[in-house]
């Protein structure tokens, strides 16, 4: 007799490849608040978080920021920001 009382089973996982680890964390000033910018090593964005966050705090503690993000790098990745909020902007890289 099936035990499954006309459950479906669930899928088999697939075994594919999982997304690449976060490597930046931009925090920026967007519209009169301080947004958290979520990075792969690509410079593709993947998440955008209040930056007060507790997420935040957690990903960046032990991290020392650097100042900016006016580097050619980020023209694409920070297209919609002006030039004040980038060269303010803190940019944390965290371990691969």
């Amino acid at each position: 007799m099936d035990e499954t009382f006309g459950i479906e089973a669930p899928a088999h996982h697939g075994d594919g490849p999982h997304r690449a680890p976060l490597r930046y964390v931009v925090i920026i000033e967007a519209a009169g608040s301080a947004i958290a910018r979520l990075f792969l090593a690509t410079r593709e964005q993947v998440g955008e978080v209040d930056a007060g966050s507790e997420e935040i705090a957690q990903l960046t503690r032990g991290h020392r920021p650097e100042r900016g993000a006016n580097g050619a790098e980020w023209d694409r990745a920070l297209l919609g920001h002006s030039a004040a909020e980038r060269a303010a902007a803190e940019v944390y890289t965290l371990d691969a």
